[in-house]
């Protein structure tokens, strides 16, 4: 067994040496936004790190052109640990979700981890995941086959207020609406045509109504994108996008097929036409973190000097395909606080304070600890035979699926 003690201090001495050039990197990225799939220039500049050390480094991963894998082998044999990255922003608003904060911890821990692999036995894999925002980017690459070699994955979430080893959220689908009628004159002649918004509120009152027979975790929510061009002709297409949402993904899909629903009968009593797309890549599972590897990062934080919090039942969340993962490997997403004050995320807010000082420095301790827990999986015998066995067991009771 390799002396862990001396791998960690190595580990957390490379991270010490990148600040800077880490710093930097987060703020390159938070300054030039791009949306899901988009994100060129962040994946660019992520891989080109990475390749500067010393990983080898697959671009275009998977066929999916904003992805890339960067790899780094150790001793032969043990384990593969996946550390992730999310980089894309959010249309208009930017940054609001600090996934440049997410791109500098999970390429700051690949780093650090790839510093001591010769030492142990296993390997560690960068993995570029695009597209986090509804997009499905880890979703495509499951699909393609992107953690099929892969034992263990892990990445951190910046959040405020409260560090949390982990937290659960929402199993949630993205559906897009459309709805077709037929135009006339709005004045003179509106008996002879068919009203493609009214589709669309007919629709939104539909939900509303369904509303009051829901759990109180779910969540349906959604926007108009298009209602027409002028007040004075009666459109004749319509469109909205939803996300339907709620803890687990049987009930989810019981909202889903209720929501479908009211589409449909929208549409046969305002007598459109309707298109529904259910977003499959944006299919996100709720997510079901490995405890014992949660308890590992949650130790090498609080070693740090920064509290943990226990999750909370009551506890605000959203939805991310980092649950799909989960749903077929051990892995963690824990929460890193980059400041003391509450701030709403998705806001213009969240978003200025993602690009600060305190920001960048909670997040490289949030780093450091990942880059720790992922050496103690290669390391440590105890910590990986712990996950398998508790995500065997999930599997068993249906609560994962497995591969």
């Amino acid at each position: 067994m390799p002396d862990i003690a001396a791998l960690r201090k190595r580990a957390l001495h490379a991270i010490d040496e990148r600040r800077d050039s880490l710093f930097e990197l987060s703020r390159a990225i938070h300054a030039n936004p791009e949306t899901a799939y988009e994100e060129r220039q962040a994946a660019t500049r992520l891989a080109d790190f990475l390749e500067k050390n010393g990983f080898k480094v697959q671009r275009g991963y998977r066929g999916i052109e904003t992805s890339y894998r960067g790899d780094a082998t150790g001793k032969s044999g043990g384990p593969r640990v996946a550390i992730l990255a999310e980089y894309d922003a959010l249309a208009e608003l930017g940054h609001g979700c600090g996934h440049n904060l997410i791109a500098m911890i999970g390429t700051a821990a690949a780093v650090a981890v790839r510093q001591v692999i010769a030492d142990v036995d296993g390997s560690v894999a960068a993995i570029g995941t695009p597209a986090e925002e509804g997009g499905g980017g880890k979703v495509a690459l499951i699909r393609a086959g992107g953690f099929d070699d892969v034992d263990v994955a892990m990445m951190i979430h910046p959040t405020s207020g409260r560090s949390l080893a982990g937290r659960h959220s929402l199993a949630s689908n993205r559906v897009m609406v459309e709805f077709k009628g037929r135009a006339a004159h709005a004045a003179s002649q509106p008996d002879l045509g068919i009203n493609a918004l009214d589709g669309i509120l007919q629709l939104f009152n539909n939900v509303n109504a369904m509303r009051q027979q829901l759990r109180p975790d779910a969540r349906v929510h959604g926007i108009i994108t298009s209602g027409g061009s002028a007040p004075n002709v009666i459109p004749d297409y319509a469109a909205a996008r939803f996300s339907i949402r709620a803890l687990d993904r049987r009930y989810q899909q019981e909202v889903l097929r209720r929501f479908i629903a009211c589409a449909e009968g929208a549409a046969l009593a305002t007598g459109t036409q309707l298109k529904l797309t259910v977003n499959e890549n944006a299919g996100y599972e709720n997510m079901v973190f490995s405890t014992p590897i949660a308890e590992r990062w949650a130790h090498h934080m609080r070693a740090q000097g920064i509290q943990v919090f226990e999750a909370r039942d009551d506890e605000r969340v959203g939805s991310t395909d980092m649950g799909n993962v989960m749903q077929v490997l051990p892995a963690i997403h824990p929460y890193v606080a980059i400041s003391q004050e509450s701030i709403p995320g998705h806001s213009t807010a969240f978003r200025e304070a993602v690009v600060s000082l305190e920001a960048h420095e909670n997040a490289l301790v949030g780093a450091k600890a990942l880059a720790l827990t992922a050496i103690d999986v290669l390391a440590d015998p105890e910590v990986l035979p712990k996950a398998r066995a508790e995500f065997e067991e999930r599997r068993s009771r249906g609560i994962v699926k497995g591969r």
